[in-house]
């Protein structure tokens, strides 16, 4: 029960730094602020309803484990290449971008191992016929 209240407070907090990240990204200007830019939407209702409604089911830890490795994705696109040194870090809120950033990629690391923990247990437990 303690690693499912983990989880479930590391995917919120992933939630919580993946919408302020987006959102310095469309205000910095790095992303358009287009339809397209909403494609966090589902990603992150996917993310939520992992989270609530299938809390401790497998298919809840699948979900999270999906979305979570696609969080981390976030970290290295923006490290890649000049990282966000340079004029990045000289801007105005430049510690609030890189710290969400950070921040985004710990958390989303961290629900990426309870979930493969939760899911690992889960199957283990499923093999052994013993309820979840």
């Amino acid at each position: 029960m303690k690693q499912n209240v983990t989880l479930t407070i590391a995917s919120f907090l992933s939630v919580l730094f993946m919408t302020l990240h987006m959102t310095d990204d469309v205000v910095r200007g790095m992303e358009p602020g287009t339809l397209f830019d909403l494609i966090v939407l589902p990603i992150v209702v996917v993310q939520l309803y992992g989270t609530v409604v299938l809390a401790g089911r497998r298919s809840g830890y699948v979900l999270l484990l999906i979305v979570s490795l696609l969080e981390l994705v976030v970290p290295v696109i923006h490290m890649k290449g000049a990282g966000v040194g340079g004029a990045i870090a000289k801007s105005n809120g430049a510690f609030f971008f890189i710290w969400t950033l950070l921040a985004l990629g710990v958390t989303a690391l961290f629900s990426v191992l309870l979930s493969a923990r939760g899911l690992w247990r889960t199957t283990a437990q499923h093999k052994q016929g013993t309820p979840a």
